[in-house]
């Protein structure tokens, strides 16, 4: 089990090449296995959950070849019907995306598969994605505790029919799944969302030439039709970059330039908060590659104000929480968080894991229902600190040591590999 220890930094200067965004690599593996033809994948993160996802699609037929040092990925797609029934059981790791998303794509499949992951994803409820796919035709099967549906799932599926299906709450995942479903689907399968959340699947539809439009808030996809393959370059991840905003934000004599960072409105929510907060943040001119925006990123230490925070913003922000409640011990006035009780049903409960570590450190933090309510500014001291598994909660808390007087030690961070490989040494590489 490894270990992260932090002491209190004087200031942090430089720039960082951030890695690949997660959610994008995801679904271009997802999209290129689909598709026509040879697919390439540029600035591919090869974290564990992304590259669960390449295990499962290796196992469902398609040839993938990764490229660990330069960070490509080539794909041999065969077309939408293309994929073979595995011989075993999918394992997605600890990937939500992957569990959620895959869930789409087999439910198009005329074969049974089984689906699962490790003790953290099976505690994750599924039944928000398992009602819409069947709806559509196909039959899943789980774990029932409390009403709710959990993995290991078994999924049935084959001969789905098209839906308008109207989104409950605002979920990427379960957006997402509905659209990769209906690429199976005869005719055409609508999703409607309330509040936009994350749009990388259907800017990755587009992308790859699929038969996908977007009318107001509906988002309709035909299916039975073809594409073929495309590049991809994938932009840094956002919610990776969010972390050393924040420690460049809280970090007096600070100056930090966070490279090809991936600009997507649904995501820059960070940003948004962020400069409502006081930040010094600066966004030169953005550029477009494979329908996602990106660019170079400075920041500088800010002197921060309290926010109050609900609404429409929340699906923005629902990763980057746990450093924005770091950023809020940092800030004048009481910061104000509500409307993201979706964090309790993440790796960790977000609400409860962030609370408890940030009090650890000498915070006060009080934990509501649907958020949390933090003064600021506040002196913290180093502590003996637990990740819970969570690769945020791991990385917020190593942004929080710091600011902390003496030493501070987390406890369990191999998660951190999940989502951001080189965490540490990109950290500690900061550090004078």
């Amino acid at each position: 089990m490894k270990t992260l220890q932090i002491n209190q930094a004087k200031g942090l200067k430089g720039e960082i090449r951030m890695p690949g965004d997660k959610s994008i690599t995801h679904r271009a593996i997802m999209l290129g296995a689909l598709a026509r033809g040879e697919t390439v994948v540029n600035n591919f993160l090869p974290s564990a959950d992304c590259l669960a996802t390449v295990d499962c699609f290796r196992k469902l037929g398609i040839e993938i070849r990764v490229t660990r040092n330069a960070n490509v990925v080539s794909i041999m797609g065969k077309g939408l019907p293309g994929l073979a029934q595995p011989k075993g059981i999918l394992d997605v790791g600890n990937s939500g995306t992957t569990i959620r998303l895959l869930s789409g794509i087999l439910a198009g499949q005329k074969f049974e598969v089984k689906i699962s992951g490790d003790e953290s994803i099976e505690k994750r409820p599924m039944g928000r994605v398992a009602k819409p796919l069947r709806l559509m035709g196909a039959s899943i099967e789980g774990k029932i505790r409390n009403n709710e549906v959990f993995a290991p799932l078994k999924i049935i599926g084959g001969d789905l029919c098209p839906i308008r299906y109207e989104l409950p709450v605002p979920s990427a995942q379960v957006k997402s799944a509905v659209l990769l479903a209906g690429l199976f689907a005869n005719g055409e399968t609508t999703v409607a969302e309330k509040f936009p959340s994350r749009d990388h699947t259907e800017r990755m539809l587009e992308h790859f030439g699929a038969a996908f439009r977007i009318t107001h808030n509906e988002l309709r996809v035909t299916g039975c039709s073809e594409f073929d393959a495309a590049e991809v370059d994938v932009p840094g991840d956002i919610s990776s970059a969010a972390f050393f905003m924040v420690s460049a934000l809280i970090t007096p004599n600070s100056e930090l330039t966070l490279l090809n960072v991936g600009l997507n409105p649904t995501r820059t929510g960070i940003i948004d908060v962020l400069h409502r907060m006081g930040a010094s943040i600066e966004v030169p001119r953005e550029i477009m590659l494979s329908e996602e925006p990106r660019a170079d990123i400075t920041v500088r230490s800010s002197e921060l104000r309290s926010i109050e925070l609900s609404g429409e913003i929340i699906p923005r922000i629902i990763d980057e929480i746990p450093i924005i409640a770091v950023a809020a011990t940092q800030a004048e006035g009481v910061t104000e968080i509500r409307g993201a009780k979706e964090l309790r049903i993440k790796e960790s409960d977000r609400i409860k894991t962030t609370a408890a570590e940030l009090r650890k450190l000498g915070a006060e933090i009080e934990e509501l229902e649907d958020g949390l309510r933090i003064p600021g500014p506040q002196k913290l001291k180093g502590a003996l600190l637990q990740s819970y598994g969570d690769h945020r909660i791991a990385m917020s808390m190593a942004i929080a040591g710091l600011i902390a007087e003496g030493t501070t030690t987390i406890e369990n961070t191999d998660c951190i590999e999940t989502s951001f490989p080189g965490f540490e040494k990109i950290l500690k590489g900061l550090l004078p």
